[in-house]
């Protein structure tokens, strides 16, 4: 089984993620994690915080001379902006009594919750009136350490050709019309990674980013709508037998537990409400001399996302997610100040004003988290050989 945690505040130290379970044998590429981060703090609508970090991993267990040994490995992300925090965040000394004004507001000027944020949530259940004490671990800074845990997991899917590519389909009410032709997902990884909103569209996303700087001078935010596709992995992962094991279930989970997110669809998802039977599900047609290695039982269409009754079904895994506007905005909301109960406006916090690009990414290597998962639940997950064996084992059935 698969396990995995991050830790760490927004502007703390550092972030941390564990992971344990990935098979011993398989030698990993640091250069590959920090390009996933560097993607993550890409995207037009970024804030300030992004001059500032340049994200880069250091792994400090689990892995010798780049090699998994099979225990749990620790990765870690520093906080540059950490030097201008310490004496508000610091994990055991008090607050520094030496506080210039910016800082005094940031370290005091903390009980105005900001709607559509986890400030006034977290701080009923912690019971936390200093609501710094919930907003930093309730940041998208932890992002960061999702996808660095993303990019160890892809890599291992990548060994068994599977592709991964993500980009936007929507901020606000800019969407992409014609999404064209998916057969080429390196090239649309190429153009995706060339454009400040990841549009495959140059048009669309002309659009998008003057919608973007609109919201910007209206002291405003843009959400969006952002597409996953993940190429060749096989039928067989997941299953119908106990509700929680449904890929789908936890395909869904993983994408709504990022901030801001709102919304998840499988496939063609809520448009499938509206049609016949007969419109939606994707007929089954058999290739009689394909190549082992590659699926007999084909879809001429994709409704169904690559997804039926909790299992791949070996086409396209095909995700939509959409994220709500982000909550902290430069023009603050009315709200209500949790220790005098008195009227007032939210809190300010440095912020971007639109994340739809970084989110792409975040849900990519979210997703692989999860897919790497279930196939180590199938084909083994003790040493790499192991893996191998079985997975080629299973494409040889005669099913």
């Amino acid at each position: 089984m698969l396990k995995y945690l991050t830790t760490g505040e927004s502007h703390g130290p550092q972030l941390t993620a564990v992971i344990d379970g990935l098979p011993a044998g398989f030698k990993l590429d640091i250069s590959k994690i920090n390009y996933q981060l560097k993607r993550r703090q890409k995207g037009y609508g970024r804030g300030g915080r992004m001059k500032i970090e340049s994200d880069k991993v250091n792994i400090v267990s689990g892995v010798r001379n780049s090699v998994t040994m099979g225990g749990p490995i620790t990765l870690i992300i520093e906080n540059k902006d950490w030097v201008n925090w310490t004496k508000i965040m610091h994990p055991i000394n008090a607050i520094d009594k030496d506080l210039g004004i910016k800082e005094q507001r940031l370290a005091y000027e903390t009980s105005s919750p900001r709607p559509g944020h986890a400030d006034l949530a977290g701080g009923i259940k912690w019971n936390h009136h200093d609501l710094r004490n919930v907003l930093e671990r309730a940041s998208a800074r932890e992002t960061a350490a999702r996808v660095a845990l993303g990019a160890v997991c892809r890599q291992l899917l990548e060994y068994f050709d599977v592709q991964f590519f993500a980009h936007v389909i929507r901020i606000g009410d800019i969407s992409l019309e014609q999404q064209g032709d998916y057969s080429n997902l390196d090239k649309l990884n190429e153009i995706a990674e060339k454009s400040e909103v990841r549009c495959i569209d140059d048009e669309t996303a002309t659009k998008m980013i003057e919608a973007i700087k609109l919201a910007k001078k209206d002291r405003n935010s843009l959400g969006g709508i952002v597409e996953i596709i993940v190429r060749g992995l096989p039928a067989g992962l997941g299953s119908f037998s106990q509700w929680v094991d449904r890929l789908d279930g936890k395909l869904a989970q993983a994408m709504m537990s990022i901030q801001s997110v709102k919304g998840v669809e499988i496939g063609l998802g809520f448009e499938s409400s509206k049609k016949l039977g007969s419109e939606v599900h994707d007929e089954i047609f058999y290739d009689k001399d394909g190549d082992l290695k590659k699926k007999k039982f084909f879809r001429k269409t994709n409704n169904a996302g690559g997804l039926e009754g909790g299992i791949t079904n070996g086409e396209d895994l095909i995700i939509k997610v959409g994220n709500k506007p982000i909550s902290t905005l430069n023009r603050p909301l009315k709200t209500v100040d949790v220790k005098t109960k008195e009227a007032k406006e939210a809190m300010v916090e440095r912020t971007d004003n639109c994340v739809v690009p970084a989110l792409a990414v975040v849900c990519e290597n979210s997703a692989s988290i999860v897919l790497t998962e279930e196939f180590l639940n199938k084909f083994g997950s003790d040493n790499l050989k192991e893996t191998e064996r079985n997975y080629k084992s299973f494409l040889n059935t005669d099913y």
